[in-house]
């Protein structure tokens, strides 16, 4: 499903990341907020071991878990990708290039406590009580869930309706193109495009949540979430020695991902390397999002059979067709010419390899009696240009998946480098 399956096995693997690694889970109803433009209700799992802590404790070590804020890389990329995801596009409504600095100074402060357990500012109760609190609370009493926030910059960013509102036009790379329209695609205006974007990954889904709406706050009269997605069971994973994950469709989702162990690999297909483009997205990459309904009741009513010729895999085991276990090296001529695996596969594209770490999502029933689920796919690339857009050109033009998906929603980002040390903030280099 565009090369969100790309190949939905061959370019992801499972992880021990997740519930495995957090004993004594309880399943915990997370409750919907709305505000900003974002509505949200799920259900998920949690714990409540660790105590609140305040942006002046320090981090206990029985958070060892949690996930680095501070890198070379941004964490949430070639991170073990976690079970939850709530992803928001931005438009920035300012026109004040200082106030959108300042957010971003905020933003990046207030991500680095909550990615180490922490409540935002003076936190949810430590404040004035005349004031509105820093922290919106209802992550209090919660851990990290190795929560990873991930920020990226779209080309409207940069230049939006033929005006450079903040004069960075002339550093805008070449390889964050505007996405071509793809064969297939029906896209909801609603869901497309966006100046910034933040992916939350977590392993409880009220982090996730929690992450997110604290960053709209601290936004609020600077940008309006444009629009969001919540995701769960993750359908791909950058640690491809654990046991791989299944889709809605229920194929196993991710045999060939890129290692997030793999230096070699994610620098020759992930990371943006020195003169790749400007100097500011070095050590960064770039991010597509495709929001891809299946329809679930046409698939669920299609034969077996049928179901693994359109994969190129078998149901049970993950198999190649024609082969026995799931990691056996494919025999692309024993497959269909149009089946999902043969065109993805980076045998069949020069090698051609993308970062995954793609999720599920259900939001309800389209009024007409079908469910609106899917995949939230999540790819991670050096260059757009050399990966994405010839991928789904050619997934999009001959894939016997585009039969049972349609993709409905669609961004494209430049993810900078990480924070190296506290002090720097996301979008330094590029406003600096």
């Amino acid at each position: 499903m565009t090369a969100e399956h790309a190949d939905s096995t061959e370019n992801a693997g499972s992880g021990t990341e997740g519930a495995e690694q957090r004993p004594g889970l309880s399943r915990r109803a997370v409750i919907g907020w709305a505000g900003a433009g974002v509505a949200i209700g799920a259900a998920g799992v949690g714990t409540v071991a660790a105590a609140t802590r305040h942006a002046e404790d320090p981090v206990p070590a029985k958070q060892a878990v949690d996930v680095p804020f501070y890198g070379e890389h941004q964490s949430g990329i070639s991170t073990p990708v976690q079970d939850r995801l709530h992803f928001a596009a931005f438009d920035v409504i300012t026109k004040d290039r200082d106030a959108l600095v300042k957010m971003l100074k905020e933003w990046t402060k207030a991500a680095a406590a909550m990615t180490a357990g922490r409540e935002v500012g003076a936190g949810a109760t430590g404040g004035l009580p005349e004031a509105p609190p820093d922290d919106t609370g209802e992550a209090l009493g919660l851990p990290a869930s190795r929560l990873t926030l991930t920020v990226g910059f779209g080309p409207t960013l940069f230049e939006k309706d033929g005006v450079d509102r903040f004069g960075l036009k002339a550093k805008r790379p070449e390889a964050l193109v505007d996405l071509p329209k793809f064969r297939g695609d029906r896209l909801d205006p609603n869901r497309v495009g966006g100046d910034i974007c933040v992916q939350a990954c977590a392993d409880d889904p009220m982090i996730a949540v929690h992450a997110i709406r604290n960053l709209a706050r601290i936004g609020m009269g600077v940008v309006n979430v444009r629009w969001s997605q919540l995701g769960f069971g993750k359908t791909s994973s950058t640690t491809p020695d654990a046991q791989t994950p299944r889709n809605l469709m229920g194929f196993k989702d991710g045999t060939h991902n890129i290692a997030g162990t793999d230096d070699a690999a994610l620098a020759k297909h992930v990371w943006v390397g020195a003169g790749d483009g400007p100097e500011w997205m070095t050590g960064g990459s770039y991010l597509v999002a495709r929001r891809i309904r299946m329809t679930i009741e046409t698939w669920d009513r299609t034969s077996l059979k049928e179901q693994e010729e359109v994969i190129g895999r078998t149901k049970l085991e993950g198999a190649p067709i024609g082969k026995q276990k799931e990691r056996d090296t494919p025999d692309l001529k024993a497959m269909k010419d149009d089946a999902h695996v043969r065109l993805a596969h980076p045998d069949s594209n020069d090698g051609l390899m993308i970062l995954r770490r793609g999720f599920s999502f259900t939001d309800g029933s389209d009024g007409l009696g079908r469910l609106d689920a899917g995949l939230f796919f999540l790819a991670y690339q050096r260059d757009t240009r050399k990966a994405f857009v010839p991928l789904q050109t050619k997934l999009a033009a001959n894939d016997a998946l585009n039969e049972y998906i349609e993709h409905v929603g669609s961004g494209h980002f430049a993810c900078p480098p990480g924070i190296r040390k506290p002090g720097e903030w996301w979008g330094q280099a590029l406003f600096g």
